[in-house]
């Protein structure tokens, strides 16, 4: 029971933060938590150590913390893992994918574009993080799959960054058309571009508007 209480506060707390609804930098005490979510400081306390593990949260002295504020240099550390182990998620699950793992891909971008469709940003961005987690787990290397899941959390954060959500389920239909098609090479190649791309929306977002 209090295990399951544990995950049950650390999951609404961890969506909280991904769906953007606490600031970064902004507060979180252990007592308010535990009134809002309906739980008791226990449990909290354990959500806000294991947030911490996961990138999310910085704990501080007497029952408090904070939500991360990632900075640039964190976000292209993130990016740098990315470049790096996303490529080859791809181009093992387009070689070694199941049915299993196709359906659990093919969920995510459906669910992905209806809600970008919609306008629904917190669900295509909650979807589209499932579809990049599938494929990991789609690639078929356990090793591969827990680096990417000690980063998840992280990873997460950095896809949330991203407004044009019809763009990058676009994106995400071609690599689902490479898995699809077992073309390892193209799915590779479409993953490093996907990656790139994250860093070309993230410097167009932080660019200085002209004033006029």
């Amino acid at each position: 029971m209090g295990q399951g209480e544990s995950e049950r506060v650390t999951a609404w707390l961890r969506d909280s933060i991904l769906d953007g609804e606490r600031a970064p930098g902004s507060r979180l005490i252990e007592r308010d938590l535990a009134a809002e979510c309906g739980a008791s400081r226990v449990p909290v306390r354990d959500a806000l150590k294991a947030l911490e593990t996961e990138g999310l949260v910085v704990l501080r002295p007497n029952t408090w913390a904070i939500v991360r504020e990632f900075t640039d240099e964190d976000i292209q550390h993130l990016e740098e893992i990315r470049s790096a182990l996303e490529p080859l998620a791809f181009r093992l699950a387009a070689q070694r994918h199941d049915a299993e793992a196709m359906n659990a891909l093919e969920r995510a971008l459906e669910g992905e574009r209806s809600a970008a469709e919609a306008g629904d940003a917190v669900a295509a961005r909650r979807c589209a993080a499932d579809f990049h987690e599938a494929a990991s787990r789609a690639a078929g290397n356990p090793l591969l799959d827990g680096m990417m899941r000690t980063v998840a959390s992280q990873m997460r954060w950095v896809l949330s960054q991203h407004d044009d959500l019809v763009d990058v389920t676009d994106h995400h239909d071609e690599l689902l058309d490479a898995i699809r098609a077992r073309d390892a090479r193209r799915a590779e190649e479409l993953a490093v571009r996907h990656a790139s791309l994250g860093r070309t929306w993230r410097e167009e977002r932080s660019a200085p508007t002209e004033q006029s």
